[in-house]
């Protein structure tokens, strides 16, 4: 279950993923897999003093079973922020639509699809919200 975070906090947090993220791109530029940018990624949010957990499983709802593992987030951060990593030329429709409903299922209020493959990461930034709060 996502922690409670009011916008101002969630806002402030996701920036902070998104700074993290234009200096990996910057340090490493794009060409590498996913798994790398993760990883990286992973290590200055959790330097900086965020939690965050990398593949974490959430288990899936549906009528009444629950399914343990039935996907799989590339970072949980802060219990409260959702983040998907790319390395690809161009986001495709079904990634959005992916992080969308992982939101939607994990009931959390915002994720980010990063895509390290983009030539600026500025252009590979995707911020989608699910409820946001309004205050």
């Amino acid at each position: 279950m996502p922690a409670s975070r009011t916008a101002d906090q969630l806002n402030r947090t996701t920036s902070h993923i998104i700074k993290a993220s234009i200096d990996i791109h910057r340090a490493l530029g794009p060409g590498l897999l996913e798994n790398v940018y993760r990883l990286c990624l992973a290590y200055e949010l959790t330097h900086s003093g965020l939690h965050v957990e990398q593949e974490r499983s959430i288990p899936l709802r549906y009528k009444d079973a629950i399914i343990d593992c039935a996907y799989r987030v590339d970072l949980d951060v802060a219990n409260s922020v959702l983040v998907e990593v790319k390395a690809v030329d161009s986001i495709a429709p079904i990634h959005l639509r992916q992080l969308s409903t992982y939101l939607r299922l994990a009931d959390y209020r915002v994720g980010l699809l990063m895509n390290f493959g983009a030539g600026v990461m500025k252009d590979g930034i995707y911020r989608l919200v699910n409820g946001f709060p309004r205050t």
